[in-house]
């Protein structure tokens, strides 16, 4: 297996401090979000009834998906005519007020082209409703995983288009920050798509800021999505950016087989995504039974290569030895930039 790291050199990134985010609360306005650490526009504090109004009463209609913190519906917002997604969380849901405010806080403060853009909130009384900007494909998990018939299979290229742009958001979050940001929450379907199926991460309410100083780890109440956390994680609830990049390595493989991290439906020896891969990932001679039959053939057995070594190094059970976020986007940008050709 040729190896993706061997003649990347270290990116240098540009600082971000901030401070504002690691400050208390307490020490804050409840619901201030005031862009202290760089030049983004503010997140705008909507009244409940401009988010209703955007999504025509919250119609059934207007939904663009739901899950256990809630639902996310379109919306157009009636002052500028602009076109959002408006997440409604449930009271009663997984997502409760300390995870609305980490969200709120955390893309108040940041920026950058592959993370998803804070429109707004609004917590008026016991509601809590988060506004993005509308990313038109949806999610990853739609394309790849949830493909509706007679809709196309997302294409290699693609693909590695995808894997690169999720990786430099978590470069943004683990390099550029200081402390680091660990997203902890990343899987395909918290991965949005634009028309251009340019990739950004989104929901970032199970977000933590990294270990200060001379700390290895952050400890943390175990968070996150069956059959993408970290086993040093889920056994100790110590946390690292090496967290983040096992779940990375989870969605690489996702990307490479069409198979979900954890498949109720597939026979017992198939049901994790990972146990499954790890002997044929090995084997050179088995690397085309990872590949999704939905493919057709059509990739280029060398990219293929490289693309799977990435995957395995991020899928260590040592998190030791896993590559940094910068050496995983530098590799991929290599097979972006120089494809190999499909043979």
């Amino acid at each position: 297996m040729l190896h993706p790291f061997s003649e990347n050199k270290k990116r240098v990134l540009p600082e971000v401090t901030i401070q504002d985010v690691v400050f208390p609360l307490a020490k804050r306005n409840k619901y201030d979000t005031r862009n202290h650490a760089n030049n983004n526009v503010e997140a705008r504090n909507f009244t409940f009834k401009e988010l209703a109004i955007a999504t025509k009463n919250f119609k059934e209609e207007c939904i663009l998906g739901e899950g256990g913190f809630g639902r996310v519906y379109k919306g157009k917002l009636e002052k500028t005519g602009e076109i959002v997604a408006v997440k409604q969380l449930n009271r009663e849901g997984k997502q409760g007020n300390g995870e609305f405010l980490v969200e709120v806080m955390m893309l108040s403060h940041l920026s950058h082209q592959h993370l998803v853009k804070l429109v707004g909130y609004c917590s008026e009384g016991d509601q809590r409703l988060l506004v993005y900007e509308y990313m038109h494909a949806g999610s990853l998990e739609n394309h790849l995983l949830d493909l509706l018939p007679g809709k196309p299979p997302l294409d290699w290229s693609t693909r590695i288009k995808v894997a690169l742009h999720t990786a430099q958001g978590l470069e943004y979050l683990h390099e550029t920050n200081k402390p680091p940001i660990i997203y902890r929450d990343l899987k395909s379907s918290n991965i949005l798509l634009d028309k251009d199926f340019n990739a950004k991460l989104s929901d970032f309410g199970l977000a933590k800021i990294g270990p200060v100083g001379d700390k290895a780890h952050v400890t943390s109440r175990v968070m996150g999505t069956v059959g993408y956390c970290a086993p040093e994680y889920q056994r100790t609830g110590r946390l690292t950016v090496k967290s983040d990049i096992y779940s990375y390595g989870v969605v690489l493989l996702e990307l490479i087989t069409g198979r979900r991290a954890v498949d109720l439906t597939r026979k017992t020896e198939e049901l994790h995504l990972v146990r499954w891969a790890e002997t044929r990932i090995k084997d050179p001679k088995k690397y085309s039974e990872l590949v999704d039959p939905l493919l057709d053939g059509h990739y280029p057995r060398a990219s293929l290569s490289q693309v799977l070594a990435i995957a395995a190094m991020c899928l260590s059970t040592d998190a030791s030895v896993r590559p940094s976020i910068s050496d995983v986007v530098a590799a991929l940008d290599s097979l972006v930039q120089d494809p190999i050709p499909s043979k």
